[in-house]
């Protein structure tokens, strides 16, 4: 006896039909028309679209950052993606300078285990190859892929935290080519933005829409041209993350008609929001939007939509770095470069993805699958088990309703902060039921915004190494 969800519309990357789905367990074992009900569960989908649950691939949950710490943790941030129809996260583990990558995994294991809600992988942030030749920490790549974590996260921001030379970035990059991984860069010239930093605290420009100011766009875009350069050069895969405006994308798809493996990721804030209409100067309230890359000028939005339609961004993420408003990004009250930096929108992706991209034409619904779903299990070598409503593959099942209205608002949402970035925007197409393999886990229309399962369920997903699909 299963689960039958019946007499929905199954959306998929590839297509769309009307079929009944059977979950027998944590697996999809049928796809097709009027499967019998027989002794099973049924759900029924009855105007509603049947849907892989979404994949965020860029979230930090429970990060240290700027004196703090962020403030969903892997039980809030896990939860909060389930109640808006994501279904698997991959988070970042940040390896401090002077320490191993063991030594990070351990201490994002211990933040994961207990907590997990859904399931979850994770990223491995190289700052450090360790003394001498660094064939120590070239090794510990090793060791991490043969644990199912096969990306590599490389900073080019953040001088002396978390960025790294071009040097050191070069050696991981040979290294991630012979062991099929995949690099993440966060594209930034740190070097470059620190001096217009210091030069903009010297003259007394401290209020949060410097922070905008101070990292211009030909700053991300000359470091995404390097990094794809310097991964080519070595024969690596690339994979761009939170790319935010027009010059940026210009270099990406220049290098991607050169033959450059490189792909890349956008992110829900650099689609809808801008520097005219959340930071233009005038409110201390503008540090709720303090996120880097910054907030672009408008007009870099609609260049970031085109390239979602015709594949040159392959993946839209959230970049979920969420600080209460109150008392964390208070800390930079007097000096922007004190806001800790990130934002809230792990529980909002599907939602705004939906409504400005496919209730505006922007977006088919299968795209919105490929790029919120399929893509990334593909991209990070889950394709075998997420990302698809398949058989075989795990029964992560998103109940879609394209015509419920849903407003915003940090009152009733479910992520840990006293802010939305979208508070008061109505959205049309909300999530209606959650399944987590097989598990029912969001009832969004019985008990909205309440997660039904059990802290600590989630597991973690070992990938396989595999280029980012490009192998």
């Amino acid at each position: 006896m299963g689960t039958l969800i019946s007499g929905g519309s199954v959306v998929n990357a590839d297509g769309s039909r009307v079929a009944d789905v059977l979950i027998e367990g944590e697996k999809i074992v049928q796809v097709k028309d009027k499967i019998p009900a027989g002794q099973h569960t049924v759900i029924d989908a009855s105007d509603l679209l049947v849907m892989p649950g979404g994949i965020d691939v860029h979230t930090h949950l429970d990060m240290p950052f700027g004196g703090t710490v962020s403030a969903d943790d892997y039980t809030t941030g896990t939860q909060a993606a389930a109640v808006g129809g994501t279904t698997t996260l991959i988070d970042f583990a940040l390896q401090t300078q002077g320490r191993t990558l063991r030594e990070a995994l351990q201490t994002w294991k211990k933040k994961s285990d207990g907590k997990a809600c859904i399931d979850f992988s994770l990223h491995m942030a190289v700052t450090d190859l360790g003394p001498g030749d660094g064939s120590h920490g070239l090794r510990e790549m090793e060791e991490m892929v043969a644990e199912g974590i096969t990306s590599f996260k490389l900073f080019m921001a953040y001088p002396g935290v978390l960025m790294i030379d071009d040097a050191l970035m070069f050696r991981v990059m040979q290294k991630a080519s012979e062991l099929n991984a995949l690099c993440c860069i966060h594209a930034e010239n740190g070097s470059a933005i620190d001096i217009v930093v210091a030069q903009m605290i010297a003259e007394g420009k401290t209020a949060p829409h410097y922070h905008a100011s101070s990292r211009s766009p030909k700053a991300e875009a000359e470091a995404t041209h390097r990094a794809i350069a310097l991964a080519d050069m070595a024969g690596a895969a690339v994979y761009i993350v939170h790319l935010s405006n027009a010059y940026a994308l210009d270099d990406l798809k220049h290098m991607q008609k050169r033959g450059a493996r490189a792909l890349a990721e956008t992110c829900i804030q650099y689609l809808v929001l801008s520097i005219e209409d959340q930071m233009p100067g005038k409110s201390w309230d503008e540090a709720k939007y303090v996120f880097t890359p910054p907030l672009r000028e408008r007009w870099h939005q609609e260049p970031l939509w085109q390239a979602l339609a015709d594949g040159s961004l392959s993946v839209v993420s959230t970049d979920h770095c969420p600080f209460r408003f109150a008392d964390q990004k208070a800390l930079g009250r007097d000096n922007f470069t004190k806001i800790p930096n990130g934002g809230p929108g792990v529980e909002n992706r599907m939602q705004i993805m939906w409504h400005f991209g496919v209730n505006s034409g922007r977006l088919t619904k299968e795209r919105f699958v490929e790029l919120c779903c399929t893509a990334p299990a593909r991209i990070f070598g889950m394709e075998k088990t997420k990302g698809s409503i398949k058989e075989g593959l795990d029964a992560d099942i998103l109940l879609w309703d394209p015509k419920v209205k849903y407003t915003i608002s940090a009152a009733t949402q479910r992520m840990a902060t006293d802010y939305s970035m979208f508070e008061g925007w109505t959205v049309e197409g909300n999530a209606a039921k959650v399944l987590s393999r097989g598990e029912l886990v969001v009832d969004n229309v019985a008990q909205p915004g309440q997660f039904l399962g059990t802290t600590g369920r989630g597991r973690f997903v070992r990938r396989e190494a595999n280029a980012g699909g490009l192998a």
